[in-house]
C-alpha cells in the first residue's frame, strides 16, 4: 500500500504540472478519468447530490466519480498511476521519459 500511495502522490504532482498544450496535454476524457480516480482514491464512493441542470462541468465531474462507486481507494490510486503512465509512454518525449522515471522511482521507494 505505501508504495502505491507514494506513486499516487507523485502522479498527482505530475498531473498538476502538465502543460496546457503539447504532447502531454490530457484530453477532456482523460481529465475526467483523473478527476474520478483522484476523488475515489481520496474520498471513496460519491455520496454527494448531482449538480443542477446548468452546471455542466460539475455534472461531468460528478458522473466521472460516481462511475467508480465500489472501487477501493487503493485500486483507484493504481488506476490513476496507470493512466498517467500510459500518457507518458505514448508521448515518448524527453520530458515524458523523465516524469516516467520519477514515477517509477516513487513506486520503488
Amino acid at each position: 500500500m505505501s508504495n502505491i500511495k507514494a506513486q499516487f502522490d507523485k502522479a498527482v504532482q505530475i498531473v498538476k504540472e502538465l502543460p496546457a498544450e503539447g504532447p502531454l496535454k490530457p484530453t477532456q476524457d482523460d481529465q475526467l478519468l483523473f478527476y474520478g480516480y483522484f476523488k475515489q482514491a481520496n474520498e471513496g464512493d460519491n455520496t454527494t447530490t448531482r449538480p443542477g441542470a446548468f452546471d455542466f462541468k460539475g455534472k461531468y465531474k460528478w458522473d466521472a466519480w460516481k462511475k467508480l462507486e465500489g472501487m477501493s481507494k487503493e485500486e483507484a490510486m493504481a488506476k490513476y498511476v496507470e493512466l498517467l503512465k500510459g500518457k507518458l509512454e505514448a508521448a515518448g518525449d524527453e520530458t515524458s521519459k523523465a516524469k516516467l522515471a520519477e514515477l517509477e522511482a516513487a513506486g520503488a521507494a
